[in-house]
């Protein structure tokens, strides 16, 4: 049974550790610094810094598979190897590709930037110039940071172009309308510009060569709400504008419109997923639609004609229905006239092809692709609108490294890599099981573990994240293989409510009030473990980062009994302030909004800063995040660890990497180090000597 967390929480504004969110205050860096390097010392042990190198070897390797996006005549990848720890962006043919052993041309050395201008640079992303491809908006993060530098690449000469767009430090984004004019969203230029959360309130139209404080906002929305954005369609003449204002997570209105602004409203249902293509509106509702005479479902997907949708004629034609256990993930594509689903059959993942004909849409299946395990496929073109059709495809399983495959039209996928296998695997096998929770349903997770029957004490590593309709798949895990699997450990990775594993319902079950639920399915599965003989509770180790940090918090204050050892990461914790933190306030709609009195009566529930209580019996816990993180607030961490410690639980551990953004670091060195100290924390506290098992 879970600690009895109900009590009512008579001053939860009364926070001796505020201090602790002032991220680059002299206090709470000299705390953060002497926590974390108590933590490295008792961690980075030499077997455990032998463990660090091995894994960057392996995350660094020569052989290992580098993705391509296509840009014109090329194909473009970014690079990253203990050469090139910051990396390399570089291009070659599709053909050359093909051959095996391609010959790159380096159009940009992050590391020799880094080194000329003294600055922290971490590569963000690029987007070419459409049609051409001569120029580029390159996104640069200081230390990993959300927050970019954009600035315009020449691709001919490999420079930086002297008066270029250039924009400092902001949360956005640019978007090439033509040679001499970009759109920007961005949180830059003060408050009038930048939304509660964080993030952009405007959309301005910058011509070349024009100061950018005299920018023409174009499009704006509520400073309440999270986010306006834009985005080009060129899959029609003349192209589309589209403006989007997110009013919320999961609702956004969008508008058709012109470099003079937005025109026309897409009246669709705030918390539909949409797209245009061509001459098609794609939709897919959360909620129950009635459009024309029909009811569209949740997670149903439909397609309109837009002239006549637009004209108020809006007869849906539908393309997929769900099920209970099988769902079309939102993340469609439409390219060259066709509708590519992703469909999730029971954790399976399927790949559906619609197009239109003469009487109406046909559906085929994309064939030769594995039946077991987890296959991504999207567009082999950045700029779907301009594709081919040709798609990439992406193919693993927890024992089987990525395959990559180029799928065109009217051929079978052809394998354009393979990558080497980072473990050994035999003697393993993958199981799928289901847990049954308090109230009845049925939660699956995948066991990865020796073959044979189970020996009652396997060393357990359990991870599950359950939010933001986000599902969890079976994937091939390097760290995880290396380190805890070959040497005889078994891993489980949950499929908890809150995700996005079965659709709308299965996040509904585990959002707002009821992400409590979500938390409970996790403690399930431990129980389960236990139950089938695999393994005690002292052996079970988890972990869990960002909204999986709730998650793990709440396993420490409310079911400390099934768990020998924790690692909570990048996560947030304090649910009374967390809107008020960075980008939180973008939040609200999967958690609530702890200032309303009826949202704040279950919100402190599982806010583990405030549950938490002294002489309780937790299991060591290890909270860990970046300075740097400029998304999920660092004092999250912070605070929850100094709390810990002040009630007397010396098991509790904190660290903190000095960037690396939201995630677990900026290079393969950093991330190494975090994922190790983590994994020989949770090893050692549930009394496992893996060097020993790995001999």
């Amino acid at each position: 049974m879970p600690i009895d967390a109900r009590p009512t929480i008579a001053a939860p504004d009364d926070d001796p550790y505020l201090w602790l969110e002032e991220i680059e205050g002299t206090r709470a860096t000299a705390w953060a610094d002497a926590e974390s390097a108590k933590t490295q010392a008792a961690l980075l042990t030499p077997a455990a810094l032998q463990d660090r190198d091995m894994l960057a070897r392996l995350l660094d390797r020569p052989d290992k598979l580098a993705m391509i996006a296509r840009r014109g005549s090329h194909v473009y990848n970014f690079w990253e190897d203990k050469q090139n720890p910051r990396g390399l962006w570089r291009r070659t043919t599709l053909d050359d590709f093909r051959q095996g052993e391609p010959t790159w041309e380096v159009l940009l050395d992050l590391d020799t930037l880094a080194k000329t201008e003294a600055d922290d640079w971490v590569w963000r992303g690029a987007t070419t110039l459409p049609g051409t491809h001569d120029r580029a908006l390159i996104a640069l993060s200081r230390g990993g940071s959300d927050a970019s530098v954009h600035r315009e690449f020449d691709l001919t000469t490999r420079r930086f172009v002297a008066e270029g767009f250039s924009l400092p430090e902001a949360k956005g984004s640019l978007t090439w309308l033509d040679h001499d004019t970009v759109l920007v969203a961005s949180a830059l230029g003060g408050t009038a510009f930048v939304t509660t959360s964080g993030y952009a309130r405007t959309v301005r139209l910058w011509r070349r060569g024009e100061d950018f404080g005299a920018a023409k906002v174009i499009f704006e929305v509520d400073a309440a709400h999270m986010m306006a954005s834009v985005s080009v369609d060129r899959s029609v003449r003349p192209a589309r504008i589209q403006y989007s204002d997110r009013i919320a997570f999961y609702d956004k209105a969008e508008h058709i419109g012109d470099t003079a602004g937005p025109h026309t409203p897409l009246e669709l249902p705030n918390d539909c997923e949409r797209s245009l293509h061509r001459e098609w509106l794609i939709a897919m509702p959360r909620t129950i639609w009635h459009v024309a005479d029909e009811t569209v479902v949740p997670g149903q997907v439909v397609v309109f004609n837009l002239t006549d949708y637009l004209a108020g004629r809006r007869r849906p034609t539908t393309l997929f229905t769900p099920t209970e256990r099988r769902i079309a993930w939102w993340s469609w594509a439409a390219v060259d006239g066709m509708i590519k689903l992703m469909v999730l059959d029971n954790l399976q993942t399927r790949h559906e092809i619609h197009e239109p004909t003469a009487t109406g849409w046909s559906k085929r299946s994309l064939d030769g692709l594995p039946a077991l395990g987890t296959t991504m496929v999207w567009p082999l073109d950045s700029h779907w609108e301009s594709s081919n059709g040709d798609l990439l495809a992406q193919c693993e399983d927890p024992l089987t490294p990525l395959s990559m495959l180029l799928i065109s039209r009217g051929k079978p996928p052809e394998l354009l890599r393979r990558a080497p296998a980072n473990f050994d695997a035999s003697g393993k096998v993958v199981v799928q099981h289901e847990a049954i929770a308090a109230d009845g349903e049925r939660i699956p997770y995948t066991l990865v573990g020796p073959a044979g029957a189970p020996t009652g004490d396997a060393p357990v590593h359990m991870t599950g994240y359950g939010g933001f309709e986000v599902p969890m798949l079976a994937q091939y895990r390097t760290a995880i293989g290396k380190l805890w699997l070959e040497r005889g450990g078994t891993a489980v990775v949950t499929n908890i409510r809150g995700g996005g594993e079965f659709g709308t319902r299965w996040h509904e079950a585990g959002r707002r009030e009821k992400k409590i639920t979500s938390h409970d399915d996790f403690a399930a599965i431990a129980a389960d473990l236990v139950k089938r003989g695999i393994t005690t509770p002292k052996r079970i180790a988890a972990e869990g980062g960002s909204n999986g940090g709730i998650l793990i918090s709440n396993m420490l204050t409310r079911y400390p009994d099934r768990f020998g050892a924790l690692f909570c990461t990048i996560p947030l914790i304090d649910m009374r302030r967390y809107s008020k933190l960075l980008a939180g306030a973008s939040w609200i709609a999967e958690y609530g909004d702890p200032d309303k009195p009826e949202d704040w009566a279950y919100l402190q529930h599982y806010s583990a800063y405030h549950t938490a209580a002294p002489d309780r019996a937790y299991p060591p816990i290890l909270v860990a995040t970046t300075r740097k993180d400029d998304r999920v607030h660092p004092g999250h961490a912070r605070k929850f660890a100094a709390k810990l410690q002040a009630m007397g639980y010396t098991n509790a551990r904190y660290f903190e990497s000095p960037t690396g953004g939201h995630g677990y670091g900026k290079d393969t060195t950093e991330r190494a180090t975090f994922t190790v100290m983590g994994l020989t924390f949770l090893a050692r506290s549930i009394g496992w000597d893996w060097h020993a098992a790995s001999g």
